[in-house]
């Protein structure tokens, strides 16, 4: 088991499923984690289930759309832990509708809960880096959607798609900060996910699609993630991942060729 003792990661989202699962994880390994979520009393009794095993956690009941989300986030990670060194983006939510039905509104919803919310927790854990001259790291969870899209998911993947580009872009500003931003995309069967998984399974019309849709568990993703955090290495920034289940891979940057 890797000892991350000298980590201290915000986990935005972590009231349940990946986030949830990671928040225990990096726990279990020695990391101090602030946990967040939008409901109060879950994030309290996640906080204080890790420390009655004996964990290192703190916790901010807030969402993260929030315009000072960011910074509420780092201030209670040093002021529990007297630092900061990484931010995993992992909040957001679904409201899946095919395109033309789906009002401003839901879009919207959804593209602040994944692209906001990751833009002011980022730029929050940047200015804390840059500021202490920690070299720190930024992980921020997008998704096979985002990828290559997903019909019934214009929101979800045009967010996902967006994280990308943040990604990216924040790996090539911060590089020389010692930062490290890297993007994951996950494929676990969470609360969060369960019904699109369920109907496309249902609506699988051969092994290959059914197979297509079995998928690893936020367990393993959280190991996979703790594995990153433990071995990371600056030269891998903008790098985007892949999980699922015992698969591993690394996503290649668009190809080009001329008409």
């Amino acid at each position: 088991m890797g000892d991350l003792s000298n980590e201290i990661i915000i986990i935005t989202g972590s009231t349940r499923g990946i986030g949830k699962s990671t928040a225990w994880m990096l726990a279990e390994k020695g990391a101090a984690v602030v946990v967040n979520g939008r409901d109060e009393k879950k994030v309290e009794q996640l906080v204080n289930d890790i420390r009655s095993h004996g964990g290192r956690a703190t916790g901010v009941a807030k969402s993260v759309i929030e315009e000072d989300a960011g910074e509420r986030l780092v201030q209670e990670a040093t002021a529990a832990f007297g630092g900061l060194t990484g931010i995993i983006n992992n909040a957001g939510i679904t409201k899946d509708r095919i395109s033309y039905r789906m009002g401003l509104e839901v879009f919207k919803q959804v593209m602040d809960s994944h692209v906001t919310s990751t833009f002011l927790c980022s730029t929050a854990a940047t200015r804390f880096f840059k500021s202490t001259g920690t070299p720190g790291f930024i992980l921020n969870m997008t998704s096979l959607a985002g990828l290559i899209g997903n019909p019934g998911q214009i929101n979800y993947s045009a967010a996902k798609a967006a994280i990308i580009g943040m990604t990216i872009t924040l790996a090539k500003e911060l590089k020389r900060n010692n930062i490290q931003v890297n993007a994951l995309s996950p494929a676990a069967l969470t609360d969060m996910t369960r019904p699109f998984v369920e109907k496309a399974q249902a609506n699988a019309t051969n092994k290959d699609e059914q197979a297509y849709w079995d998928i690893g568990t936020p367990e393993q993703v959280a190991a996979f993630i703790c594995a990153f955090i433990e071995n990371r290495e600056l030269s891998q920034s903008g790098e985007v991942y892949s999980i699922n289940k015992e698969e591993k891979g690394r996503w290649l940057p668009p190809s080009y060729e001329l008409l």
